[in-house]
């Protein structure tokens, strides 16, 4: 009989990494002769083309009452009861043999509900650790605020404001205790933290009893290759490429701003990514900005076709922007930030201090005055033996094969 697998992720849109991730690992699971669905919020999502079957979650109802419920009492996740008890009948109905998490954090399911079902059907879990939202009162990265509150309970979050913002109350104590109580009882759990960095604070959090297995993310390297820009012209002078889904402070906004400022005239800033309008009416001279795409191949020709790639992010886990780039060839530079820094090799870029935006620029100019060929080849090679999707997604497969035969 074939095997089902079913994901859960807020989205699926594939100008998203954990969207993409979802996509990719379907697809393998699929080559492998398992049946693939994937379940999100389907009030965020429209029905996009996906190998695997989709499985919409919630309506715009269940996105209103959430949202408010986050914003007025800090209870995200806690709302959307409607939603996820249709959702526990069409899992019934599926009947999986591995349930695999990746985010549950996006306004669509009530977790106390849906972890009750997943202790009392005893199925095998995986849980992939995409940020820190599940083992923290509130937040989904504290590293910025150098906040270790979710060490010892919580409580005065200093990030009551950010996201999953909320405007009244600060539950963050017995949200903690809440998540702790949901998913501590949960005994076929398997956690899969992207990097090791995670996996070192998951030490220390509620849930550092269970079991771990470190699976790196991986991409599409027939994608992601320095030929992806053949046929156009290469860029005059250096390009430095950022790239972000949005850009806010913690992503380092700021200091690509003060970065700008000191640039050359032969010296060009190019950002992708969601910006304010306010971020659009105090842009620098030599920046240019380019607004979210969905088309990956015109992603990978940016990256091709840049000389460097900065990440001067404040909070990460494994970012797979670093991981494209240099897929395409191209070297980075980012912060000493959670595991950004484990993608990140001698032949293949540099790490600098946070904050330090005279080093990050004196690394960039340093790539820019490199070898480009020799460069390229070297972040290559390194991409092709430790990004390539087919071989870092094996692992799940392998862990679903011995999780549905247990």
């Amino acid at each position: 009989m074939t095997k089902k697998l079913l994901q859960i992720n807020p989205v699926v849109r594939l100008n998203t990494s954990t969207g993409r991730i979802m996509k990719e690992i379907g697809e393998l699971a699929l080559a492998s002769g398992w049946e693939s669905y994937v379940a999100y919020s389907g009030a965020r999502d429209g029905l996009p083309a996906h190998s695997s079957q989709l499985v919409p979650v919630g309506d715009k109802l269940d996105l209103a009452v959430h949202a408010a419920a986050t914003r007025l009492f800090d209870a995200h996740g806690l709302a959307s009861k409607r939603g996820t008890k249709a959702f526990i009948r069409r899992i019934r109905e599926i009947d999986p043999d591995v349930i695999h998490i990746h985010n549950i954090h996006g306004y669509f399911l009530n977790y106390p509900l849906l972890f009750k079902y997943l202790k009392e059907s005893g199925k095998p879990v995986v849980w992939t650790i995409h940020d820190c939202w599940l083992y923290t009162g509130h937040c989904y990265y504290y590293s910025a605020a150098h906040c270790n509150k979710w060490q010892s309970g919580c409580g005065h979050c200093p990030q009551q404001h950010a996201f999953p913002a909320s405007w009244l109350f600060d539950r963050s104590a017995r949200n903690l205790r809440d998540k702790q109580r949901a998913f501590g009882a949960l005994q076929n759990l398997t956690i899969v933290p992207v990097s090791d960095w995670i996996r070192q604070e998951m030490a220390s959090s509620i849930l550092a009893d269970k079991h771990f297995q470190v699976i790196h993310n991986g991409i599409d390297l027939e994608t992601f290759r320095p030929e992806a820009a053949e046929g156009e012209a290469a860029p005059e002078g250096t390009q430095i490429l950022g790239v972000a889904s949005i850009w806010h402070a913690e992503k380092g906004w700021s200091d690509l701003m003060k970065m700008a400022a000191l640039l050359r005239p032969d010296e060009k800033l190019v950002l992708v990514g969601r910006t304010t309008e306010e971020q659009r009416r105090n842009l620098p001279a030599g920046v240019q900005l380019i607004e979210r795409t969905e088309n990956i191949g015109r992603l990978a020709s940016l990256y091709a076709r840049s000389t460097v790639f900065v990440n001067p992010t404040w909070q990460d886990n494994y970012p797979t922007v670093n991981l494209e780039a240099i897929a395409c060839g191209t070297p980075v530079v980012t912060y000493r930030t959670g595991g950004s820094v484990e993608s990140v090799t001698d032949g293949t870029g540099f790490v600098v201090e946070q904050g330090d935006v005279d080093a990050m620029l004196a690394r960039v100019r340093e790539l820019a005055a490199a070898d480009r060929a020799a460069t390229a080849a070297r972040c290559r090679a390194w991409a092709l033996a430790h990004f390539r999707k087919e071989d870092c997604y094996q692992h799940y497969i392998r862990l679903y094969e011995n999780l549905a035969t247990r």
